[in-house]
């Protein structure tokens, strides 16, 4: 008889606890492993049986799926904010390892996706260019926080350009206020080549994929946010629909509700009352949701159908913070639907019933 075997494996950088339980639910061995390929292949090849494995996401995350995926019958790579449960009782590596297979022999686990490997170059450039737009923001509000604090006015972007760039120094002085400010204009001037050398390869590399004109034909989603997108999402058929989608990208109304219903006259009657809306979700990917905002904002400035679609809303006497956020939805929407049918944007999915 081939039985289920429920491997929990709680990852560390030197050592990985592993606690395997059978179908009853009985704990069957419990070993400590090395952080390394060698060790772990020969734990799970010298176990029999049908192998389900959890571990949870993190730093070696990406590399133990890539190492295990193939070899066990179920791989869930679980979200360690949802694992609640863990929390309760002693804790230590064993302890956790076991409460990791209970919770997958139990179904409780809420897995986070790791499926396709056809984008992984996209994803590494990604990150890539993600990181250094953070550094160079970084870095230019530290450079802002220099003149700011000499009293010396410096809105606008020409802080930051080479042509006024002496005349903001003069005013520092000579001393060794104006040598930091000196440092950081070159860490700027650094961080600006890599990112333009970043963006570059990050849009060729992007051209390679067929996805990418589909999403270049959605107003506002240029090859830059197009490559995001498909280094992010990787597929959009993991979503089944826009409102899982929305919740991905941080832009799901999260909903409170208590005692729904009642009795009256010896009936189960629902209260009328309407549910509480607690704002957006807070458990999301922040580079799209910041993507879809940016999109929405810089439409709703500009000619165009989603502008129009904005005004429609304003004149419906929707406040300008809420109609900026339903435009990000329906840019969300639309993104994911041409997506998944493989059409080229048209101006008429954006009527109301549409995606």
């Amino acid at each position: 008889m081939n039985s289920v075997r429920y491997v929990g494996l709680d990852v560390h950088r030197d050592t990985i606890s592993a606690a395997v339980l059978n179908e009853g639910g009985r704990l069957i061995q419990q070993s400590i492993l090395a952080t390394r390929a060698a060790a772990i292949l020969e734990f799970i090849g010298g176990m029999r049986g049908t192998l389900h494995v959890t571990f949870e996401e993190g730093t070696h995350s990406a590399w133990l799926f890539d190492l295990l995926w193939r070899r066990v019958a179920r791989l869930v790579v679980c979200n360690p904010r949802k694992n609640a449960l863990m929390k309760s009782g002693n804790k230590s590596d064993a302890i956790d390892a076991r409460k990791l297979a209970e919770l997958l022999r139990a179904g409780m686990l809420s897995g986070v996706y790791h499926g396709e490997k056809s984008s992984l170059e996209v994803q590494h450039l990604v990150r890539s260019y993600t990181m250094l737009t953070e550094d160079t923001t970084r870095v230019m509000g530290r450079l802002k926080a220099v003149f700011r604090g000499q009293a010396v006015a410096c809105t606008g972007k020409k802080l930051y350009g080479k042509r006024h760039r002496d005349e903001y120094l003069a005013q520092l002085g000579g001393g060794a206020l104006r040598r930091r400010a000196e440092c950081l204009y070159q860490e700027l001037e650094a961080l600006q080549q890599l990112r333009r050398q970043a963006r570059h390869d990050l849009i060729v590399e992007c051209r390679k994929y067929p996805d990418t004109s589909l999403l270049c034909s959605v107003p506002f989603l240029g090859p830059v946010r197009a490559a995001v997108l498909i280094g992010r999402v990787q597929t959009p058929h993991r979503f089944r629909t826009k409102r899982q989608f929305w919740a991905y990208c941080g832009l799901a109304l999260e909903m409170r509700d208590s005692g729904e219903y009642r009795i009256v006259d010896g009936q189960v009657e629902r209260r009328k009352r309407p549910a509480q809306i607690r704002g957006l979700n807070w458990n999301h990917n922040h580079e799209l949701k910041n993507l879809f905002k940016a999109a929405a904002t810089s439409a709703s400035a500009s000619n165009g159908v989603f502008r129009e679609f904005y005004l429609g809303l304003l004149k419906k006497n929707m406040q300008p913070e809420m109609a900026r956020l339903t435009l990000a939805r329906k840019i969300a929407a639309i993104t994911l639907k041409i997506w998944k049918k493989g059409e080229a944007f048209d101006a008429e999915q954006l009527k109301p019933q549409a995606a």
